[in-house]
């Protein structure tokens, strides 16, 4: 059983990826996740057909599969009356309703909390924005390259001074997707609680608190320390105080991380996996306080011995290693890596274009190993007809609404 969340409904009235992935998790798990689109444009982010200088086919958009798997498209315009009346009938039949709209907008537009509770008090009300929802600047919008990259102090530590300069955010709807994930967790908690107590709850995420959360550690140490972690400049070495951490290139210009947070275990196995196994009993090297007191000259060494052997040598040889490390992939090599397929971390939808499947990345959750099944993401206003008669509108109504543009 790994539709977990079977029989919950969602009505989420939101754009782009940062609310909506959080709807995408839950159809991944079962819900059934009713999107509300513009009867014209749909989501906003449906024109999106090139990013990064990467051209993007409209009928098999990343940017659409990845946070809409898996849900039904009811076209809608909210800014009418008769729209919103249709809102607050398919309200009536949720469990949460989603929403990343503006509170201004929430408010004129008639669909912020106390609207929405008016028709359904006990519906669980969750809202992502992007600095919060209390506050001077709860009314500013923003994405996750504004607020989760760069606001949050992410750009910055992750930039090597030397370069004088913040380093872009290279991957795009990064924020959103990890937002996105807190929130579907915290509908879940919500939800829990509704079942044992009967209360209902108002969620709210933001990508500022997204990034705070990732950025934990170093945030919590600068306030306590006034220090905090920076990257450095890349290059072929240790990290400071530990030569069994860092990068290290190979022989073709690859590379290997070094990451054994711990080396004492594992010094003279180590030394032996690169082809040294008599400087495991270098005074230098052959103790932990020894290697970390010692460790320019153990790096110099083990840049060395990387760079004779290339980097297919190096994967194979430290299988065997007892430490931690691994090869630095680009995510086009993480597509067709054995581990992470081993693990169903793709899956395969039906192409609304006739096309080849298309492969989505899964949610990080996984229930009872099993792979996820669930649908392609619909075309705009797909499934418009079939949701409103389903919840006992008749066809005449729904001509009519469609004759006053209210629905699609």
């Amino acid at each position: 059983m790994t539709q977990v969340m079977k029989g919950i409904r969602v009505l989420e009235v939101a754009q782009f990826t940062f609310v909506p992935a959080a709807g995408a998790i839950l159809a991944d798990w079962g819900a059934d996740v009713i999107k509300i689109e513009h009867p014209v444009r749909g989501d906003t982010q449906r024109g999106f057909v090139q990013l990064g200088g990467i051209k993007v086919n409209p009928n098999r958009s990343p940017f659409i599969e990845h946070p809409n798997r898996g849900k039904r498209s009811v076209g809608v315009d909210i800014s009418t009356p008769e729209g919103m009346e249709v809102i607050y009938e398919l309200a009536k039949t949720a469990d949460v309703f989603l929403t990343n709209y503006l509170p201004n907008q929430r408010q004129k537009m008639k669909f912020d909390i106390e609207h929405i509770r008016a028709v359904n008090p006990n519906i669980i009300y969750a809202r992502g924005s992007a600095y919060g929802d209390k506050g001077a600047e709860r009314d500013t919008g923003g994405f996750d390259g504004t607020a989760f990259w760069n606001r949050s102090g992410i750009a910055n530590a992750l930039t090597p001074k030397e370069l004088g300069g913040p380093l872009s955010q290279g991957i795009p709807a990064f924020g959103d997707s990890i937002g996105g994930m807190n929130i579907a967790g915290g509908i879940s908690a919500a939800l829990f609680h509704r079942e044992r107590t009967g209360e209902t709850s108002e969620i709210d995420v933001s990508l500022l608190s997204t990034a705070w959360w990732a950025s934990g550690t170093s945030i919590d140490m600068g306030a306590d320390s006034g220090e905090i972690m920076g990257n450095r400049m890349p290059m072929s070495g240790a990290n400071p105080g530990n030569p069994l951490m860092g990068n290290y290139y190979t022989s073709d210009g690859e590379t290997i991380n070094m990451c054994t947070l711990t080396p004492g275990p594992h010094i003279k196995n180590f030394f032996e996996h690169i082809g040294q196994a008599e400087l495991a009993d270098d005074e230098r090297f052959s103790t932990p306080k020894a290697l970390m007191e010692n460790w320019e000259a153990a790096s110099d060494i083990i840049v060395k011995a990387f760079a004779e052997k290339d980097f297919a040598y190096w994967r194979k040889k430290l299988k065997s290693y007892t430490g931690q490390w691994a090869p630095v992939q680009s995510l086009l090599d993480i597509a067709t890596d054995e581990q992470a397929l081993a693990n169903d971390m793709f899956f395969e939808v039906e192409a609304s274009d006739g096309g080849a499947p298309i492969k989505l990345v899964r949610g990080p959750v996984q229930f009872n190993h099993a792979p996820v099944q669930t649908s392609r993401a619909p075309t705009a206003s797909e499934h418009t007809e079939i949701v409103l008669m389903e919840m006992g509108m008749e066809w005449d109504k729904i001509e009519e609404l469609k004759s006053k543009g209210a629905i699609a």
